[in-house]
């Protein structure tokens, strides 16, 4: 029987190569292989790829280049399924730039690293390998923490942050805090369901709006998107530390907190607190009526605050000021 899940991804990888992006598998280290949709037009850094006496290269040369922005997905879905919504609206103004996570579409790496600094250290070097010198990130829920790790080891990289529905460092309190409210004994048990009915219970706590689906859509769901769970269960556990060796890093960045005011994973007081730790090069602007899946819930309101957010990032006259 046909995946009704999977029979969309031609689709939506066509609409994406139609705005201009292609996918490029990306060797990080021996064995380790990072997906990206990135620009047609980028070149994977390697020796005489490019003529720079050649009129393309003449061409691209000529034209003022897009500041780079990363999108980085949490742990539902492959990056290019998260950010549907997203690319399309931020390509007029950006080079976009869509990492599959390792064990998430084709990225796969056979280290037992599974902490979001690894993850984050396999971004950053593809992103040079994709000749990248500097760019803003966007990441949400799971791509939120690995976005941290990204701007914190990597501060000429990272200029900017947007992130949604996540937090700096998951510790043991915020880890048992959040579990206890939501009934699950593990975040395994959560966010990686085995069921129908337990899919049902995370999407009805991760959108505001009570959606109705097939159940066949929920099965299918299941098989297309979760899979490499041995690996994906261990990147959970990667994630959590003690409450002793938490720390907050000061950032360089300018940050913004972008959540959905009725996020029931991560709540809006803890973005709030956030903000507090994270000082005065820190924002955040709530979405309302939207949970978790902001991005998927209210995407003109979340792609209208990004934009405005890495307008300002971007703006030559600082004003010390932001109004989003």
């Amino acid at each position: 029987m046909v995946n009704l899940v999977e029979i969309q991804k031609p689709i939506l990888h066509w609409l994406v190569k139609g705005a201009g992006l292609r996918e490029q598998l990306i060797e990080i280290e021996p064995g380790t292989f990072m997906n990206f949709w990135a620009p047609k037009d980028v070149v994977q850094s390697k020796p005489n790829t490019v003529n720079p006496t050649s009129p393309d290269a003449k061409r691209k040369k000529s034209k003022k280049p897009k500041p780079p922005l990363v999108l980085i997905h949490g742990f539902a879905s492959e990056g290019i399924i998260t950010w549907q919504f997203q690319f399309g609206v931020l390509l007029t103004n950006y080079a976009v730039y869509i990492p599959d996570l390792l064990f998430f579409g084709k990225s796969t790496t056979p280290s037992l690293d599974r902490s979001p600094d690894f993850q984050a250290s396999c971004i950053a070097r593809g992103l040079r390998k994709l000749g990248v010198e500097q760019c803003d990130a966007v990441g949400f829920s799971y791509g939120g923490m690995v976005a941290f790790k990204l701007a914190e080891a990597y501060p000429d990289l990272v200029r900017s942050l947007v992130i949604s529905g996540s937090v700096i460092t998951m510790t043991d309190s915020i880890n048992e805090t959040s579990l206890k409210r939501l009934g699950a004994t593990s975040s395994a048990e959560l966010l990686m369901p085995e069921t129908v009915p337990r899919l049902k219970d995370l999407l009805s706590i991760s959108m505001h709006k009570k959606l109705w689906f097939p159940d066949r859509l929920y099965k299918d769901f299941l098989e297309s998107m979760f899979k490499n769970r041995k690996e994906r269960k261990e990147l959970l556990e990667g994630l959590v530390i003690s409450n002793m060796d938490a720390k907050i890093p000061v950032f360089q960045q300018k940050i913004l907190l972008l959540w959905g005011e009725k996020d029931q994973i991560f709540d809006i007081d803890l973005a709030k607190k956030m903000k507090e730790q994270l000082g005065d090069n820190c924002y955040i602007q709530g979405i309302s009526n939207a949970g978790h899946l902001l991005h998927l819930e209210r995407p003109c309101a979340y792609n209208r605050a990004v934009q405005r957010f890495l307008a300002y990032v971007n703006s030559t006259e600082d004003t010390g000021s932001i109004n989003v």
